[in-house]
């Protein structure tokens, strides 16, 4: 099984570092600078020092998203720990945070139909902010996605792990793709829910006609897509192959763009599920 409380701990650390050099670069910028992109392209959130004064502001727009943001990416390190290429954990943290930044990049662009000449492009995947506009402000995001892995990685080395029962491989990644899936679908379902109750039938806009069909789509294909990826994870749970199951539930995921990160997940949990875990004996050692 996966480490996810120390995956959390580390990377929940290294959003509350990007939370006080947010704070450092406001000061800066709201005296000094004019470089609002640069910062939102890097990952931080420029904000007034007098806002901190404002509690919702503090709780709602700093701390809960830096957190949630840690949490994603801590469970998400976690559970393909194993899986990663390089030796080393701070490396591991690395690859991550460049798959997540492709993976991101790959969303982007699918969300966005006008891009390039659509201007200035951000999003946050899994803790890892994507910008896509011009080459600094993408370069900007690069280098904070491979910050924000290697410093995830150099604290997973810094707490002490715990010793956990081995279980078939994809397991944790299965687990963490069903969690973010209903997640993000729950959230969309109650989105389009109020639509329907406050404005009746949901009418596409011309302007977001693309962005609107997509979270239409989370709302009809992402259900059974986590439902699949929950089916193939309780498969693991009984020692048996979740991979019909969860590259199926990560498919369906993938097709609505807007869960990509748990579509992604589930076809790499399903694909790594088809294999044995380590205690289970061969087929050479049985004929022995």
């Amino acid at each position: 099984m996966a480490d996810f409380e120390r995956g959390v701990k580390a990377s929940v650390a290294v959003a509350a570092v990007y939370l006080i050099i947010s704070a450092i670069l406001s000061a800066i910028y709201h005296n000094l600078l004019s470089i609002p992109y640069f910062i939102y392209a890097a990952g931080l959130h420029p904000f007034s020092l007098t806002a901190l004064t404002d509690p919702s502001f503090v709780i709602f727009s700093l701390i809960l998203p830096y957190l949630v943001r840690g949490i994603v990416f801590g469970a998400v390190f976690a559970a393909l720990y194993n899986f990663l290429p390089s030796t080393t954990s701070v490396k591991k943290g690395v690859v991550l945070s460049s798959f997540l930044w492709i993976l991101g990049v790959a969303g982007l662009i699918y969300e966005t139909p006008g891009w390039p000449t659509d201007g200035f492009q951000t999003s946050v995947v899994a803790g890892v902010t994507v910008s896509l506009s011009s080459v600094g402000l993408a370069l900007a995001g690069i280098i904070s996605a491979l910050v924000f892995g290697a410093l995830t990685g150099f604290l997973w080395d810094r707490f002490r792990g715990k010793k956990l029962a081995e279980a078939r491989k994809g397991s944790p990644v299965l687990l963490v793709s069903f969690i973010l899936g209903e997640t993000i679908w729950v959230v969309m379902a109650v989105m389009f829910l109020l639509g329907v109750v406050i404005g009746g039938a949901p009418a596409v806009n011309p302007d977001m006609w693309w962005s609107d069909i997509l979270a239409t789509s989370v709302v009809f294909l992402g259900l059974p897509g986590w439902v699949l990826a929950l089916v193939a994870w309780r498969k693991t749970k009984r020692g048996e192959s979740g991979f019909k199951w969860g590259v199926a539930g990560g498919v369906i995921m993938a097709l609505t763009g807007v869960m990509l990160l748990p579509g992604a997940l589930a076809i790499i949990g399903g694909v790594f599920s088809g294999r044995k875990p380590a205690t289970e004996p061969s087929t050479v050692a049985i004929g022995q």
